[in-house]
């Protein structure tokens, strides 16, 4: 969900049938005036859609699609802001809660409201009133553990942000920097929702527990969770990490033979929610087609099409989950929230004060 560092399904794509959106588009510039039969989505690296999405939509639409991906989340956000007086695209998707309301006070969207943003399930809902953004996709920032590793040390596995400091847990964790990633970020922000003004305290705790911290989430789970394919391979030595709840049903999805449960768990005490929204930009050329476009990410196909691609939940009502998620990835029932305007009033000192407390 983000940053691309939500789970990023482009590193299960290979040779699976899926595709980027891109190599279906057309390879116009992009700065096409208006009336342009090409309209161009700008993203975060972990875009992804099923062969044939996207030619739905341009068969029904009569416009042509080029993806713009630039980097994770937060650089994608950072550079669309830089360059919103000549934007790069018409669409940007890939703004989540935790970013949104640098997007929006930076005047980087223009208003429109999504046909079928009226389906959208009031609880990611933003922005109301302004329409500066439509949600698109939801997920669940949760603490993984490898099931194999506790069993072989009869351990049982931690449920929450409090058991993560126990000395059972010792040198255990891993996770992703919060100034650099999504899934850092969210589970900071998890923190700061659980335990308010003590979240530092916590964090000295988490640290003298010997949490261990890298860049981004593909070198967290791919490289340093014993849990993941990647990090079994890498012969890590991390059995617990900081991804998504969707991530177990991916293990499973894409495992060969196919295991009858998943070999991953989530410590369902630990998840902080994620909600990505796309929009249309403020000096958009080509307006129509980004209405038009913005119309189909928020339509039922769509929305069915992205859980199995970029392992999110739709957040349409009606929408079809996969059985893999329901079995082996359902969404937390408790997650850990903030409110838009307490992200947007203390995101950075937090990021700024967490960066300064375990970095250095």
């Amino acid at each position: 969900m983000s940053t691309t560092t939500k789970f990023t399904a482009a590193i299960v794509a290979t040779g699976l049938g899926l595709v980027t959106l891109s190599a279906c588009g057309s390879s116009d510039s992009g700065t096409d005036a208006a009336g342009s039969k090409t309209v161009t989505l700008v993203s975060h690296d972990s875009f992804i859609a099923s062969k044939g999405v996207l030619k739905e939509f341009e068969k029904q639409s009569g416009y042509r699609v080029k993806v713009l991906k630039d980097g994770d989340a937060g650089q994608a956000v950072n550079k669309a802001i830089l360059t919103k007086d000549n934007p790069q695209g018409d669409v940007f998707f890939g703004v989540d809660n935790t970013l949104l309301s640098r997007a929006l006070d930076n005047g980087l969207f223009q208003p429109y409201e999504a046909k079928g943003a009226d389906g959208v399930l009031p609880e990611y809902r933003a922005d109301q009133g302004k329409h500066r953004v439509t949600p698109i996709d939801t997920g669940d920032i949760c603490v993984n553990y490898d099931k194999a590793w506790f069993t072989d040390h009869k351990l049982t596995p931690p449920k929450s942000f409090d058991d993560l400091t126990e000395p059972a847990y010792k040198n255990l964790l891993v996770t992703e920097n919060a100034s650099t990633s999504s899934p850092g970020l969210g589970f900071l922000l998890g923190t700061a929702a659980a335990y308010g003004d003590g979240w530092q305290g916590y964090w000295k705790k988490l640290k003298a527990n010997g949490v261990k911290v890298v860049d981004g989430w593909e070198q967290a789970y791919n490289e340093e969770f014993s849990g993941s394919v990647g990090g079994r391979k890498a012969k890590a030595d991390r059995p617990l990490v900081v991804s998504y709840a969707s991530s177990p049903p991916a293990e499973v999805i894409y495992a060969d033979p196919k295991p009858k449960t998943a070999p991953t768990g989530v410590a369902t005490g630990t998840c902080f929610r994620q909600v990505e929204y796309a929009g249309l930009l403020s000096n958009a050329k080509n307006t129509e087609g980004g209405k038009a476009l913005v119309d189909f990410l928020v339509s039922k196909r769509f929305q069915e099409d992205m859980p199995l691609n970029m392992f999110v939940y739709p957040v349409i009502e009606g929408a079809r989950v996969p059985a893999e998620f329901t079995a082996f990835g359902p969404q937390a029932k408790d997650p850990e929230t903030l409110a838009p305007a307490r992200i947007a009033d203390h995101r950075d000192q937090w990021v700024k004060s967490w960066t300064s407390l375990v970095l250095k």
